[in-house]
């Protein structure tokens, strides 16, 4: 496996919103899709005129939006969530406001971009060295890349998790380079000062047994929605769309110094209406990913492919098919969901047949997304292992 890991900048807040009180906080969620908006209600002598998280042409580092049967999640830089999601929280009845969660603990987000693995292995090895050293993280398939949430408090277990794995770290202390063939040290297997309550899995299959005993006592579900079908698209790079398009002449004489009225000239403004407008639908499924070294990742309900013209780039013929394991009633610390879950079905399938398995994590579910074939094969896997008294 030939792959890079690394840090971005910042620190991240997930957000949990029900179905039901998505239509009432839409408006905070187009402002942080949409960051030129922000500047426009506060003065240039405000903190919240600078906000944080955002690339020198004013987009975000990393953003998901995530809409799916079960619930909006959203993850975002604190600073947008401070400043912008929760001004709006606030403004709500207090039943309202405590329905939706802000997650205290803030995350790190880990970019990995691998080549020579097929998705349903770089989930596995990716996700493993973090699950045997006890890590919980939120774990996001997109277009070109993965991205792994972990909490901020344990980026020191993180660094020696993936230093045991052989991992590289960089000069900058902020990338991971390929790892090699290894062997640790007495050193690389302390991976936390402090040892934690459970002893870790020893192996695979004791991760994986763990994993369905903990979904199991929770009485989680593996489940389809009818007639839901998607497609893992992204939207163009923006150096095609200027040489497609021309340069576009400034109607601003302000400075360079004012260079935030300038973002619309960094993005791809046909996909951005497409998106609003699927976000305004309040669509049945739809996981958007904004990163800074990438275009647009989307990965939508197939109906709603004709508001995207042809704004997207991708297999828009084929057909994904998500499986959901609603984790509501489990802590935000729990660890090896993911790659207990995704072990399981790579252990059951032959791995040649696994290579469309990726994973979406929201703030309270789990979304296994796989070919239709797979995942007629997945729930037969999936059914009996969380099914009491099987």
């Amino acid at each position: 496996m030939n792959a890079q890991v690394s840090f971005l900048e910042g620190t991240y807040t997930l957000i949990h919103i029900p179905l039901d009180l998505y239509p009432t906080l839409l408006q905070p969620l187009l402002r942080i899709l949409l960051p030129q908006t922000q500047s426009l209600n506060f003065s240039r002598d405000s903190r919240e005129y600078e906000l944080e998280g955002l690339t020198v042409d004013y987009q975000h580092g990393f953003l998901n939006i995530s809409i799916t049967p079960i619930e909006c999640s959203v993850v975002c830089h604190s600073s947008w969530a401070k400043n912008v999601f929760e001004p709006a929280l606030n403004a709500l009845p207090k039943p309202l406001k405590n329905a939706v969660k802000v997650y205290k603990d803030t995350y790190m987000i880990l970019a990995v971009t691998s080549a020579g693995l097929d998705p349903g292995g770089r989930v596995m090895e990716l996700s493993s060295p973090l699950a045997f050293a006890g890590i919980p993280i939120f774990f996001i398939t997109t277009y070109y890349s993965d991205f792994i949430l972990v909490p901020t408090k344990e980026k020191q277990k993180v660094v020696q998790a993936l230093l045991a794995k052989g991992f590289e770290l960089s000069e900058n202390q902020s990338n991971f380079v390929n790892p090699s063939m290894y062997a640790p040290n007495s050193s690389d297997t302390d991976l936390s000062q402090k040892p934690p309550s459970t002893p870790p899995p020893s192996n695979d299959d004791e991760l994986q047994a763990r994993t369905f005993k903990l979904l199991l006592k929770h009485d989680v579900k593996a489940r389809v929605e009818p007639d839901l079908e998607l497609v893992q698209c992204s939207g163009r790079e923006i150096n095609l769309l200027t040489n497609a398009y021309g340069h576009r002449p400034s109607m601003s004489r302000k400075s360079s110094a004012d260079y935030r009225r300038s973002w619309i000239t960094h993005v791809d403004t046909k996909l951005y209406t497409c998106i609003v407008s699927a976000l305004v639908s309040q669509p049945r499924f739809l996981s958007l990913t904004l990163a800074q070294d990438d275009p647009p990742s989307l990965l939508l309900d197939k109906t709603l492919l004709p508001i995207f013209d042809d704004s997207l780039v991708g297999d828009t013929e084929g057909v994904l098919i998500p499986i959901f394991l609603d984790l509501g009633g489990l802590s935000s610390e729990s660890t090896g969901i993911v790659c207990g879950v995704a072990g399981r079905l790579v252990k059951g399938t032959d791995m040649a047949e696994s290579s469309e398995l990726s994973y979406l994590s929201t703030s309270r579910a789990g979304t296994v997304i796989l070919s239709r074939v797979q995942s007629i094969r997945a729930l037969e896997i999936l059914t009996p292992l969380l099914t009491k008294g099987s």
